[in-house]
């Protein structure tokens, strides 16, 4: 009897325990921690995708690329605050954009191009004549895109702001000049619910 009892004590405990997935729709905001999350990301890359292409440095680069687009690489964004996040999800974003904008042309970044590089050698050795491709003949970018993602928490008890703030450079690869720096401020207020028993 006390086993019986025991096991229609734990049905619900273990009914609360099941995992249930649900498909969302991408473009849904959804926040379950507060944390930096898709939405976030997605909001920098619209920000900083508009700021970047209608940013007056875009006219300057094309007239002294005589009507060329410009040549860009992705360099490093780096992420000094205290959570996990991925920047790489906006930066392709950004990529992505820029590309199919037709205004701006990306070269592959240092690690893409290592494997390129592997390639080629090995073409050099195992491809036909006809089909292997020359060392020499890379384009070099015009400038690079760069930047940071920080953030300030002021949490008291249950309850926190979270202020994020993510700077996007682009830099003149020959005179190390910054022609374009975009921000994006996003602002969180998180309230904890305690746990009753």
């Amino acid at each position: 009897m006390k086993k019986l009892l025991l096991f229609t004590l734990l049905i619900p405990l273990l009914a609360a325990c099941g995992t249930k997935v649900e498909r969302m729709d991408p473009s849904v905001a959804k926040d379950l921690s507060g944390n930096w999350n898709d939405t976030d990301s997605r909001m920098v890359a619209e920000t900083m995708i508009d700021e970047c292409l209608n940013g007056p440095w875009y006219a300057k680069a094309v007239k002294a690329t005589q009507g060329k687009e410009p040549v860009v690489i992705v360099g490093t964004v780096s992420n000094t605050t205290m959570e996990h996040i991925n920047t790489d999800t906006f930066v392709e974003e950004m990529q992505r954009a820029l590309i199919n904008s037709g205004k701006v042309e990306f070269v592959a970044s240092s690690q893409e191009r290592g494997d390129i590089r592997q390639e080629r050698l090995e073409q050099d050795e195992y491809a036909s004549e006809d089909t292997r491709k020359a060392f020499g003949k890379e384009v070099g970018a015009d400038y690079m895109l760069s930047g940071v993602l920080s953030s300030i928490v002021d949490q008291e008890g249950r309850k926190s702001v979270v202020f994020y703030q993510v700077n996007m450079k682009l830099i003149d690869i020959t005179t190390n000049k910054i022609l374009w720096n975009g921000q994006k401020q996003i602002k969180k207020y998180v309230a904890k619910k305690s746990l009753k028993l």
